[in-house]
């Protein structure tokens, strides 16, 4: 059985001709996590036996019902911020290292309906602060292409999982590029859907108005089986949204989708491109020409404030959302202070990292007293001028493409010291989140760049609750 190569998709395939059973292919996961997941670091906790027992009733659902979920059965990782009711969930920091979790997310119950089963939670960067998942207070996650470079990140540790085999797909969470800059490192399919449409009750927030979760898996078609999963309103979450999607998320019209229109913004191909990532955009663009798309240049002129804004309202909701994390509640140690001030101090001093740390401060600072008008509210003003942007171009182009990321996977400690250079890593995804739009990166295919090479990853960014447009272009450049 090569677990390597296996789709949902194939997986249901499998399943339907009773070629093998989900306990089989589950228990080849966990033989490979076992054995090779030492070295690449994408775990931070298995759940083996419940994994087993979860596998051994789907089979037993498969056998007793003519007609299941394209999910039933199917081995799972989960980000280590999405939460389960008694069950460890730390956000690889250490001020949670002891918390157990006392309800289950959205997300979570959505799949366990369709009874998928859940291999163990993945490492990231600590409270998702990072692309590189080195920030985690337990340990560093490596590519599985090249063991001596970063997986990206913050969630890392799921891009790593889906591409050295040790899940199927995997849940992440998105607040400027975490699914797919990792994605694209790690030469697999990750998608951000529109701000809203998938729940983020039971996930550990980070920026509130940027954070999303979505699928991280190996194909694009798989892709979108998640998302129609998990997508949906939530009472429990006063943002998440219905959205309108119909039969041609799953299934699509190709006649349809090579009508579409592609812009490409001249701000998203700039120097500082690595060769690699020109060519592979290069070969992207070329196949989608032969295939009948049409392209169109388009500019986003307030792109180059994207970063800026983004490390502004960002480090803001940090210090907002992570304010609760005090030493009273969530997973207190025991300490021999005696005053509440000194309880903070002991807490916090050392349960957070360092990045952790700087983005709170930076936040503190500009929600501030004098600060607030000079630094947040400027900011969402750009947002403003940013999303308006967007929408002025789908006035013209049904989908943008970009590169996902500037460079390929950079080396493990390149940039671990210069937190500006590591946050340039996202360029090219923070204004996605900043306008709320969905977008997805897939790699292009190894053997079109050179099979020497890193990974590459184009992506395709879509109109408010038009996923079904990236997706069907995506399925379309898979399939030929």
């Amino acid at each position: 059985m090569d677990i390597h190569n296996l789709t949902i998709k194939s997986f249901r395939e499998g399943i339907q001709k009773k070629e093998f059973s989900s306990e089989e292919v589950t228990q080849e996961f966990l033989k490979n996590i076992e054995k090779n997941d030492p070295s690449i670091g994408s775990y931070i906790s298995v759940f083996k036996n419940e994994a087993i027992n979860e596998a051994k009733q789907a089979d037993n659902l498969i056998k007793k019902a003519d007609k299941t979920s394209f999910l039933t059965g199917v081995p799972l990782a989960l980000k280590d911020n999405l939460v389960i009711e008694g069950t460890k969930t730390t956000a690889a920091s250490k001020i949670l290292e002891s918390y157990n979790a006392s309800y289950t997310a959205t997300v979570i119950e959505k799949l366990r309906k369709e009874h998928a089963v859940f291999l163990g939670k993945t490492n990231m960067d600590e409270f998702a602060m990072g692309a590189s998942t080195e920030n985690s207070a337990f340990h560093t996650t490596k590519n599985p292409y090249d063991t001596s470079r970063v997986p990206g990140g913050s969630s890392g540790g799921s891009t790593a999982a889906v591409a050295g085999g040790f899940a199927l797909a995997a849940l992440g969470s998105d607040t400027g590029g975490s699914i797919r800059q990792p994605a694209a490192f790690c030469g697999v399919v990750g998608m951000k859907p529109t701000y809203g449409t998938v729940s983020r009750f039971g996930l550990i927030d980070m920026a509130s108005s940027l954070d999303q979760i979505g699928p991280i898996t190996k194909s694009v078609e798989d892709a979108a089986i998640l998302f129609d999963v998990i997508k949906g309103k939530d009472p429990r979450d006063a943002t998440s949204v219905e959205g309108n999607y119909t039969k041609e998320l799953l299934n699509p019209d190709f006649n349809k989708t090579k009508e579409l229109t592609i812009g490409i913004p001249k701000e998203y191909f700039i120097e500082g491109l690595s060769e690699e990532v020109k060519k592979g955009m290069n070969v992207a663009i070329q196949k989608f020409k032969k295939l009948g798309i049409s392209f169109k240049e388009i500019t986003l002129p307030h792109t180059k404030y994207a970063l800026s804004c983004y490390y502004i309202i960002m480090p803001a909701e940090v210090s907002t959302n992570l304010a609760r994390f005090d030493g009273i509640r969530y997973g207190r140690e025991k300490t021999n202070t005696k005053t509440l001030r000194d309880i903070y101090f002991e807490t916090k001093g050392k349960g957070f990292g360092t990045e952790s740390k700087r983005r709170i401060l930076l936040g503190t600072f500009v929600l501030s007293s004098g600060y607030h008008d000079a630094y947040y509210t400027k900011a969402q003003k750009v947002r403003r001028l940013i999303t308006d942007d967007f929408k002025k171009a789908f006035e013209d182009v049904d989908v943008i493409f970009a590169p996902t990321t500037p460079t390929t996977a950079f080396k493990i400690g390149e940039k671990a010291k210069d937190p500006l250079s590591m946050y340039l890593s996202d360029i090219f995804t923070v204004a996605v989140n900043l306008a709320g739009l969905p977008a997805v990166s897939i790699p292009v295919r190894k053997y079109e760049i050179g099979k020497s090479g890193l990974p590459v990853g184009f992506q395709l960014i879509g109109k408010h609750f038009r996923e079904q447009d990236i997706l069907s272009l995506g399925m379309l450049y898979e399939k030929n």
